[in-house]
């Protein structure tokens, strides 16, 4: 086999891995909580404190792979994901499991970072489109059949098998790309922009944390008007220390280009509306219908199989088909598939969410390609290590800000998922369903008011 399907087998991978563990452990929750003892506070943190070590790392990440070499980095990536992945199923505590996956997020930053990275520099015309698919297939399929896997996993064995199903395949991940991909980097690149990695961290953390706790602590309480005023001081900063870097981490000339801008705004609103509300999907489905692990992973295969099938469909189109067109029809049926899935009502069954888990389904599948080729096709092909860094850094803030938000939302509407009555429930799903809908036709709006084909470097469709 060629070295660049290995290089795609690779990155298929590893990717599929990191968004995995964004929705696998969703199904195991209850038994986290009563093997672990945990806390509400700290079951969300066993899903946050993953993401926004993806979302918070990711940019560093590719400014690293740019330096030293992407497959040397994305091989690190692999072997700390790796290891993590073992701690997490050790872990004795609560904390100690959120610690862990903190870490995980950190091994799953770089991977992430550096994937379409590796795939560009192998994969070129016609065949770039298609490798795009399998990679958007991937992503679509990895986020949505996490519940699944997850329900298999932890009714068959036991939720510690969620992690430890990691480890031979990481292993064996890691043995591939040390011996069949070829080293890249950036000649151009000098050094880590540490300033701007602390700053943006450190905001997006307050961010988060402040969302979460706002209403056990009280949208007005010192804490979480602290965390939010510190949060923007902070990201102002991190605006002010990358203008001024001669080679910063997030270079902010690129959103000069409407077409990057748009691909930014169209990856942040499909993870802060369809991604983000996976979690909660799952807690009505298992909480409120009563359904097992495995039986609310089944229910979710309707996206799978529909993001599957779309993909490819839309990596193949990108070459003949504007790419804007293909975002915004894409983020439109995710849209429209959340608006279907709301109306719920307490005697609903699973089958009420159905048509619009088809619907998102294409339009997930759709928007992951045309994504990706955003992403890298209006940069040079040295700069594509923070192209893509970038791209990917506007899906994890996506999920880790949409999950605070939405859960903001809903516990102002029913309080703590633990407590409230199904009517109480369904009624806070109906309305982040709503909301996220309406975050979905934003993106859809915005990317085909600002993608054309002008910015790209070389024709891609747009």
């Amino acid at each position: 086999m060629e070295r660049k399907w290995w290089t795609l087998l690779a990155v298929c991978v590893g990717t599929f891995m990191l968004l995995l563990d964004i929705t696998v452990v969703n199904v195991a929750l209850p038994d986290i909580e009563r093997d672990l003892h945990a806390s509400f506070a700290e079951l969300q943190w066993v899903v946050d404190a993953y993401s926004l070590s993806l979302a918070s790392l990711v940019l560093t990440a590719g400014a690293l792979a740019d330096l030293l070499g992407r497959k040397r980095v994305f091989a690190v990536g692999l072997g700390l994901f790796t290891v993590a992945s073992l701690g997490c199923g050790l872990a004795p505590s609560a904390v100690a499991l959120d610690v862990l996956r903190a870490f995980q997020g950190v091994g799953g930053a770089v991977m992430f970072a550096t994937a379409l990275a590796l795939i560009a520099q192998e994969f070129h015309g016609r065949e770039r489109g298609t490798a795009l698919g399998i990679w958007g297939a991937t992503i679509g399929g990895a986020v949505a059949i996490g519940p699944l896997i997850g329900g298999v996993l932890t009714d068959g064995l036991s939720w510690q098998w969620i992690f430890y199903v990691n480890v031979p395949i990481g292993i064996a991940a890691v043995v591939l790309t040390l011996t069949k991909l070829q080293e890249s980097r950036d000649p151009n690149a000098r050094g880590i922009d540490w300033w701007g990695a602390v700053t943006f961290s450190a905001s997006l953390f307050l961010l988060v944390f402040g969302l979460i706790r706002a209403n056990d602590d009280g949208w007005g309480s010192a804490r979480i008007v602290g965390c939010l005023v510190a949060s923007t001081a902070l990201l102002v900063a991190f605006v002010l220390v990358e203008r001024r870097r001669e080679r910063p981490m997030l270079d902010l000339t690129l959103f000069r280009k409407p077409t990057f801008a748009g691909a930014s705004i169209a990856a942040f609103t499909l993870s802060a509306s369809m991604f983000a509300m996976f979690l909660y999907l799952t807690l009505y489905i298992q909480n409120v219908l009563g359904y097992s692990p495995l039986e609310a992973g089944v229910r979710f295969l309707p996206i799978t199989v529909l993001s599957f099938v779309a993909a490819p469909i839309s990596g193949r189109l990108s070459a003949r088909v504007p790419v804007r067109a293909l975002l915004f029809v894409g983020l439109a049926l995710v849209g429209t598939g959340l608006l279907l899935m709301s109306g719920l009502k307490v005697g609903s069954d699973w089958t009420h969410l159905l048509p619009g888990f088809l619907i998102a389904g294409a339009g997930i599948g759709m928007v992951n390609p045309a994504l990706a080729s955003s992403a890298i096709g209006v940069v040079a092909p040295q700069r594509s290590g923070m192209a893509s860094g970038i791209n990917n850094t506007f899906r994890q803030v996506g999920i880790a800000t949409g999950i605070a938000a939405l859960g903001a939302i809903f516990q102002s509407q029913a309080g703590a998922a633990q407590n409230v009555s199904p009517s109480a429930f369904v009624d806070a799903l109906n309305h982040i369903l709503v909301v996220s809908a309406i975050v979905a036709y934003a993106g859809a709006v915005l990317s085909v008011a600002l993608v054309r084909g002008s910015d790209f470097v070389a024709p891609a469709g747009a």
